[in-house]
């Protein structure tokens, strides 16, 4: 079997050792399949939903809606549901892939589909009794009712244990009572199933329940919220005044809600990270051309290095996102394979599969969340005083973009999350993280070679960068663990500077990985640009390390050990060779720029 030859990692050890290119997946290597697939969703993207971009700004939520229920009836919304419940069962790499191109649209669809397919409907997959799954699964799976996800309240937002939503048993132990109010909950002027969190007396977890939409049971909705952007998605307050629930509704067991939240969570920030993908290749190929079509000065502003700049690093953005989000998707989608291998139920083997790679989703949620953004920004920026018109699509884009970093937990929270992870990993013995970090520290005290190493092998300087730069992590992580132990999770600035490493590493590595597979596939000089995007996103990145590890080294280093620590910054931070990152923009730019498109 292909999936158990190849060197799979686990979760979060990318950071300690070397994966080689013919071991990641990229979109190079969707099969047949999943080609026709992305074909069907670009085509229902391009006919209903960008045809009508106005009237989802003008918060028509009949038409999300409809365009919904359009989805289920093309079988897009059951894609990762299994067979035996309406679903078309296909594995996670595909599930990313429609989640990925059915996006780019409009935020406001996109926030419904992810909001229904996944945390409105996997929760019931995932941890749903027989009789549940077949009561309510393939209704959802077929677009007939909607799915949303009632977790977030006034008081209980980051921190989502905390709810003050009750579920008391009756006498008879019949049913339950439901009292609460929940807020933010997207998808709640059209679902007919909400999952609701409540806490059964003063269990230290809530409880989750499944729970219809029926007004006589004591539900009432709040207005539409009215929002910054995604605004024809449907976000209201939902209120349960002695809401009954019979006692086979609640999902799993009790106590069991915030471990349900907290994986549902993490398919959630995979799944966003996939949904803001497309998004940046459309909006780089409407800035392409745009900038091909304007002149000034007499020459199209395509021309203008300034402009060249900003194109080049918005398509190196987007490709960098693509190759690090399908890599992940593929390594969940082998590790369910070899749980289910192994006698796993189908259950078991999503959750794990999912669970083990539960940092790489923090990280790819953070990064494409902020390209994404960066990447409306700069588009606004390349079509001027135009962009900043309603009638130009940049600004909805703009607007949209901003609450990928606020749901499926903040990009703060994740950040935290995602080295906070990490640490527990190494403490169960699933990452060697100390003696690798312990041979760092010994490299420090050593001294170190002066050969002129041989780069001249493609991509060689680069990897090698890539190895030092994960030496860095462990350097300031290492000495970070050791001097605060346990309480490292008090001192959330360098939680944050240690996470902003981890992400540029994995991403730097996941487009070195990728161009350098097809470079070998298809040749140097047709892939010179994929190249020269993986060169420039690694010159980035090696900045932006080497900012965060100063940052962290004297928040808690003095004296011979900082000095020792900042020397070994610039060592592993060195290139022999620097780039020459305005001709590798330039070479992206003028492919663009011919191309007339996102071509990557």
């Amino acid at each position: 079997m292909e999936t158990v030859e190849k060197d799979i990692l686990r979760g979060g050890q990318f950071i300690v050792k070397e994966t080689k290119c013919e071991d990641v997946f990229t979109p190079e290597d969707f099969s047949e399949e999943q080609r026709m697939m992305k074909d069907a969703v670009i085509e229902f993207n391009d006919r209903e939903v960008i045809p009508y971009k106005a009237r989802f700004e003008a918060k028509d939520y009949a038409l999300t809606e409809e365009c919904m229920r359009k989805a289920g009836e093309l079988g897009f919304l059951g894609v990762s549901v299994p067979e035996a419940y309406g679903g078309l069962g296909m594995g996670f790499v595909s599930t990313m892939l429609v989640c990925d191109y059915i996006s780019s649209g409009t935020g406001s669809f996109s926030t419904a589909f992810g909001a229904h397919t996944g945390i409105g409907t996997m929760p019931i997959t995932l941890y749903g009794t027989e009789e549940q799954k077949l009561k309510y699964v393939p209704k959802l799976a077929s677009g007939e009712w909607f799915g949303a996800y009632c977790l977030t309240e006034p008081g209980a937002g980051s921190d989502a244990n905390s709810g003050k939503t009750t579920a008391e048993l009756s006498e008879d132990g019949k049913t339950y009572k439901i009292n609460g109010q929940k807020m933010w909950i997207s998808n709640a002027g059209f679902c007919s199933l909400f999952i609701v969190f409540a806490r059964i007396e003063d269990d230290k977890n809530i409880t989750g329940f499944l729970v219809e939409n029926d007004p006589e049971n004591g539900i009432v909705l709040g207005e539409e919220e009215h929002k910054l952007g995604i605004r024809a998605s449907s976000t209201r307050q939902v209120f349960f005044n002695d809401c009954i629930v019979p006692v086979e509704n609640m999902l799993s067991e009790r106590g069991n809600g915030f471990k349900i939240a907290m994986n549902a969570l993490n398919v959630g920030r995979i799944k966003l990270a996939g949904a803001c993908v497309d998004s940046q290749r459309r909006m780089t190929a409407m800035a392409v051309q745009y900038a091909n079509e304007r002149k000034q000065f007499k020459t199209a502003i395509a021309n203008f290095g300034a402009i060249k700049s900003k194109l080049a690093e918005m398509a190196t953005n987007a490709y960098v996102c693509e190759s690090a989000c399908y890599r992940a998707a593929k390594n969940i989608e082998d590790r369910i394979s070899i749980r289910l291998a192994s006698g796993n139920t189908h259950q078991e083997a999503e959750l794990k599969g999912v669970e083990e790679y539960a940092i790489e989703c923090s990280i790819l949620k953070v990064a494409v969340s902020e390209d994404v953004q960066d990447c409306a920004d700069e588009g606004i920026q390349i079509f001027g005083g135009m962009g900043f018109s309603e009638e130009t699509p940049m600004e909805s884009a703009w607007r949209d973009a901003r609450i990928t970093r606020i749901y499926e937990g903040t990009n703060e929270i994740n950040r935290m999350l995602s080295v906070g992870m990490l640490v527990k990993k190494a403490m169960k013995g699933h990452v060697d993280l100390l003696g690798p970090a312990t041979q760092v520290a010994e490299e420090l005290m050593g001294i170190p070679s002066f050969d002129t190493p041989d780069y001249s092998e493609l991509f060689s300087e680069e990897k090698a960068i890539i190895a030092k730069l994960k030496k860095v992590f462990l350097m300031v992580a290492g000495a970070a663990v050791q001097k605060y132990g346990p309480d490292l999770e008090e001192h959330q600035q360098l939680l944050l500077a240690a996470s902003n490493i981890l992400i540029e590493i994995y991403m730097a590595e996941s487009a070195v990985l990728r161009a350098e597979k097809n470079a070998r596939r298809f040749g140097e000089d047709a892939r010179k640009e994929q190249i020269a995007m993986a060169k420039l996103y690694l010159f980035n990145a090696v900045e932006i390390i080497n900012r965060n590890a100063k940052e962290g080294i004297v928040s808690f280093a003095e004296g011979d050990e900082q000095r020792m620590m900042l020397m070994g910054l610039k060592r592993f931070t060195k290139y022999t060779n620097y780039p020459n990152v305005v001709e590798l923009r330039n070479t992206i730019a003028e492919k663009l720029k011919a191309e007339n498109t996102y071509c990557f």
